[in-house]
């Protein structure tokens, strides 16, 4: 099979397009028959050695994918033909990845399998982040930054289905527009200086119940600062490259919480939870609430300059990779 091998840490384009063998499934594990791949930012991470889990070299990356299920090991509680999405550890950039049965979810067969794979990640962080641990409730307002990304637009959405009050920021007027046709109620451009005061004046002064931020640096501080008595910072990831100290009296003075979201880790140790999760977004799906913005479908030999416009943040919504046999 054809896969991308990352021999040493590396740079997108440094990574080798190979021919490998077939992988088998071992216990608990079925073979997937690749439909896509979807790229997530921790990809750029994981190539270069920078994530905080770094698989054993040399491996093939990519950790989101849907497929159909062609070979099962023992003890696995799918079957061959069952059409599949979730997570890997990594392995997904090949056309055939072997893959924990607990870690996939089947996809009902009215949501498209190619489709599926822009689903787990950026709609379960999203899930996770708004409901297990910023406890939102109907009619608070939410501050999405970096809204036009994948988890940005994937929380736009699922937060408009949840009946809270959607704010969007984003980088540059096409971006604010992407996220308002997503259903944010309002989008500001934060590459102007005056959009956090634009954002205060929307709110009559009082703030925001809570900030999902994907980005960190300065924008964590602005976050704070936007936030309402009571407030909730939801950090998700420091796509900026520097992370933020957070001053515990800003914390004290208006009561609020400042929340680490890692749905990865929080899935493999609630898998009930997460399964039912997933059930409940693709029963949002199929009534049309959400629908993953897929901006880009790629051949999978594209891999490196995807991955390369992904960290770059030249991308929009999510951006998937498919084998060349795969219609």
């Amino acid at each position: 099979m054809n896969a991308w091998l990352v021999r040493d840490w590396c740079t997108p384009e440094q990574m080798q397009w190979t021919d490998l063998p077939l992988p088998e499934p071992g216990p608990g594990q079925v073979r997937v028959k690749v439909a896509a791949a979807a790229l997530n930012f921790l990809d750029t991470l994981m190539i270069g050695g920078r994530y905080q889990e770094r698989p054993p070299l040399p491996f093939t990356p990519g950790v989101e994918l849907s497929g159909t299920v062609d070979a099962v090991g023992t003890d696995a509680a799918l079957t061959v033909g069952d059409r599949v999405c979730g997570l890997v550890g990594y392995g997904a950039f090949a056309e055939y990845a072997c893959v924990d049965a607990a870690d996939l979810y089947r996809v009902p067969e009215a949501v498209d399998l190619v489709d599926a794979a822009a689903l787990p990640v950026v709609y379960g962080t999203a899930h996770h982040a708004l409901l297990e641990r910023g406890r939102l409730r109907a009619g608070e307002t939410l501050l999405v930054l970096a809204a036009a990304g994948g988890v940005g637009l994937a929380t736009v959405q699922l937060g408009r289905a949840l009946g809270l009050r959607v704010l969007a920021a984003a980088g540059g007027a096409d971006k604010c527009a992407l996220c308002l046709q997503h259903g944010a109620e309002q989008a500001f451009d934060y590459r102007e200086p005056s959009w956090t005061e634009q954002l205060k004046a929307v709110t009559a002064g009082r703030g925001v119940d809570a900030v999902l931020d994907p980005v960190g640096g300065d924008y964590t501080a602005q976050a704070l600062r936007l936030l309402a008595f009571g407030g909730r910072l939801l950090i998700v990831g420091f796509a900026a490259g520097a992370i933020p100290e957070i001053p515990a009296n800003r914390l004290l003075l208006k009561d609020l919480s400042a929340l680490g979201v890692i749905w990865g880790a929080w899935r493999r140790r609630n898998r009930p939870a997460a399964a039912q999760q997933m059930a409940d977004l693709f029963d949002l799906w199929r009534q049309g609430a959400i629908a993953p913005l897929v901006s880009q479908r790629r051949p999978l030999r594209d891999a490196p300059q995807a991955i390369a416009d992904l960290g770059a943040r030249h991308t929009t919504g999510k951006v998937l990779l498919i084998p060349e046999d795969t219609k």
